[in-house]
Formats: structure tokens, C-alpha cells, sequence
């Protein structure tokens, strides 16, 4: 399905959240950014607050720990919520009435979870692909060949 004139596309990863307006027509797609944010990675000594958790061995001597959660992906994750947050928002507003979404495996997958029924109902396309620190050319022709065969995954 062509993008349409006026689609909402959401360039995103776990650090970056791009959105951008098409301004072009289903024939050319002419992305123009609307909106953009960006999170600061932290170090991990940054985000944990505690060492991992222990249990003491009932045979023998010594400790076991647990194994430590993964707070840099816990980040991301949650920073593909706040998106698909936003997205909600928009769609309640009516902001948007077409809907295009590239962002990689992980966050895609945790990003599909997430949508709320109204975004779901106005997703015209979802890419699977890495993009968020691509030119916006890199970006318009990527989707130029992926709207004219892909449909969303429901």
C-alpha cells in the first residue's frame, strides 16, 4: 500500500524516536521531520542500584548469584513504550490517519506489544530495519519499496 499524503512515520530505535510527516503524495514520498527525541545512554553503574542477588549453596561452601537483569535493554524498552505511548495519543487526538513504522527486530517486537487498538486500526506498514541514524533520503527510499508490497503483521 502506497504511503499516503499526510502518513505519519515513526523512525525509531532505543535510544531515538523520529517522527516524520509525509508531505508528498503516494507517488513521491517527501519526509519532513516533525518531531525528534533523543536519550542519553547511561553506564551501567548509572541505571542499577544494587549488586545482584545471592543464595547460599545447602551442599558445599560458597555463594550463587543470580543472574544480573539487563538494564541497558530494561532502558530501551522502555523508551519503545513511551513511543508507542505517544503514538496512542496521537491517534486519539486524530493527528494522523496512516501510520508507517522502521525500527530493528527488538524494538519493533516490544513496539508491536505495545499498540493500542486505534494505532493498530490506522498501521499501513511496518519495517523491519535499523534506520534511525540514516538521512532522511535513505529513509524515503526504503520505504518507497516497502509500501508498495509489505503489509503490517497482525
Amino acid at each position: 500500500m502506497p504511503l499516503p499524503h499526510d502518513a505519519l512515520v515513526l523512525v525509531a530505535d532505543g535510544r531515538k524516536m523520529l517522527f516524520f510527516r509525509n508531505e508528498g503524495d503516494e507517488g513521491q514520498i517527501d519526509l519532513r521531520t516533525e518531531a525528534h527525541d533523543e536519550r542519553e545512554d547511561r553506564k551501567d553503574s548509572e541505571i542499577k542500584t544494587d549488586a545482584p542477588g545471592g543464595i547460599h549453596q545447602s551442599a558445599g561452601y560458597g555463594r550463587s548469584t543470580y543472574e544480573e537483569a539487563d538494564f541497558h535493554q530494561q532502558e530501551e524498552d522502555r523508551w519503545i513504550k513511551d513511543a508507542a505511548d505517544e503514538l496512542k495519543d496521537r491517534a486519539l487526538r486524530n493527528d494522523y490517519d496512516a501510520l508507517a513504522i522502521v525500527a530493528p527486530p527488538k524494538a519493533l517486537g516490544v513496539l508491536r506489544k505495545c499498540l493500542h487498538k486505534e494505532v493498530e486500526r490506522r498501521l499501513i506498514c511496518t519495517i523491519n530495519k535499523e534506520m534511525s541514524g540514516r538521512p532522511v533520503p535513505d529513509i524515503e527510499a526504503l520505504l518507497v519499496g516497502e509500501t508498495q508490497t509489505e503489509l503490517p503483521n497482525a
